[in-house]
């Protein structure tokens, strides 16, 4: 029996008709060039974690004691975090959902809690590196005294947070300028103080120099990955694009996977020079007692001139700021995935930011705060990797995109080693 005439009609007015693009479809249609920038951005504003005051301090002090031979450990580093914000952007282009709620869904209620007090506490220990590192930057650029200068930090990491809220792209773009930023006030001091290729090169082979080498690189290592990005990629992955199917998926993963390469490798670039130019400086000169940001200011200045002592302190400030706003982001998100709360994205801020205030008010060394913010935030990995492999390699959760059995393994010990020198480093930091 053949099918009315009306029925035949409307199918071909239905084929002929053209079908309404997908997201995915949408933003690859702006162009070759344009439609292919448009995917990227979610690893560029994770890749600020990995550039922190944090890693200021341990870069130069590396640098400065030990030249080159702690190149292969910022190396390892580097690809340890290639690995894990991977898998969590794959997380979120996996479920649609971020880590915080998948945990939310798939662990017990207490162990949700639990997760969702140490994520706070992390928070604020975040929050308290990124506000001194930038206080430590305007105090020296212009001599503004710590409490007030934390007050400017506020303000300006408010700026940046109001573009979140204009949407993700602008946000993404802004961060991502400050990434460039610390970028360039490297090469700028990288470029006066130039690279031996063949202690670099000699640097990639694994080497200690007594115990004190095995604890800074233990630091290195163990500051590499920060828990906050990785509750936070899953989430600028989960909604920013929605694939219609698996193969939209897959293709979406792919860019992902070239966006975390390349962010991840450009921090790693950046960590790497401040390392080379430590080494080349402080080292070969003899001065290998730097251990605050404020001594490796003075010596850029007395060994290079003023103008690499200001690309310094920018680079510093730049990485304060954007860092401070995209940890108080994943403050959000940890709210909202852990406990299904939400509140002000402002109030927010100027909760976590009070205890930084308050510690820059009373005069707490620098330099010691941020050891202190950084012992903290090794307490928190575990409780970010080990949910992550836990989840990842569950078909029923990821579908198609599911861990590979290697990929799980690989995982597995990349993770077991970061906690393994984070538990090393606490014992040194408290027993040593």
């Amino acid at each position: 029996m053949n099918p009315p005439p009306n029925v035949l009609e409307a199918a071909r007015a239905a084929d002929a008709a053209p079908h309404p693009q997908t997201p995915l479809e949408e933003t690859r249609s702006r162009g070759r060039v344009k439609g292919v920038l448009a995917l990227f951005g979610p690893a560029f504003v994770a890749a600020v974690a990995y550039i922190d005051p944090g890693n200021f301090a341990t870069n130069i002090a590396g640098g400065a004691k030990y030249g080159y031979m702690l190149v292969w450990v910022i190396v390892a580093a580097n690809l340890m975090a290639m690995l894990v914000q991977y898998l969590s952007a794959k997380t979120g282009i996996a479920t649609g959902k971020n880590l915080p709620e998948l945990c939310r869904e798939h662990f017990k209620k207490p162990v949700t809690f639990g997760l969702w007090l140490q994520a706070e506490a992390i928070a604020i220990a975040t929050d308290l590196a990124e506000f001194v590192g930038a206080a430590i930057a305007l105090n020296l650029l212009f001599g503004v005294p710590p409490f007030v200068a934390g007050l400017m930090t506020a303000v300006v990491a408010f700026a940046i947070l109001e573009l979140q809220t204009r949407g993700y792209r602008k946000f993404e773009l802004a961060i991502g300028a400050f990434l460039m930023i610390v970028f360039f006030g490297f090469m700028y001091d990288l470029l006066q103080v130039g690279v031996d290729t063949g202690d670099f090169a000699a640097g990639l082979i694994p080497s200690f120099d007594g115990t004190d080498s095995v604890l800074l690189a233990v630091g290195i290592l163990g500051a590499t990955v920060m828990p906050h990005v990785v509750y936070l990629h899953s989430a600028l992955t989960s909604k920013r694009i929605a694939p219609q199917n698996v193969a939209e998926k897959r293709q979406l993963l792919r860019f992902q996977r070239l966006d975390v390469v390349i962010a991840l490798g450009l921090a790693g670039i950046i960590n790497l020079t401040m390392l080379v130019v430590a080494a080349q400086l402080f080292h070969d000169s003899g001065l290998t007692d730097v251990e605050s940001i404020e001594s490796a200011h003075r010596g850029f200045e007395t060994l290079l001139g003023g103008g690499a002592a200001l690309a310094f302190a920018v680079a510093l400030l730049a990485s304060g700021l954007s860092s401070s706003s995209v940890g108080t982001f994943a403050g959000q998100v940890v709210m909202q995935g852990f406990i299904n709360r939400r509140i002000n994205l402002f109030l927010r801020r100027a909760i976590t930011m009070a205890p930084s205030l308050i510690v820059l008010a009373i005069g707490v060394d620098p330099s010691t705060t941020l050891v202190i913010s950084q012992v903290v935030l090794s307490f928190g990995i575990p409780f970010a990797l080990v949910p992550m492999v836990l989840l990842t390699r569950r078909k029923d959760i990821m579908g198609a995109l599911v861990n590979r059995t290697l990929t799980t393994v690989i995982a597995s010990t990349v993770a077991g080693m970061i906690i393994a020198l984070n538990c090393f480093l606490l014992y040194q930091t408290f027993f040593g």
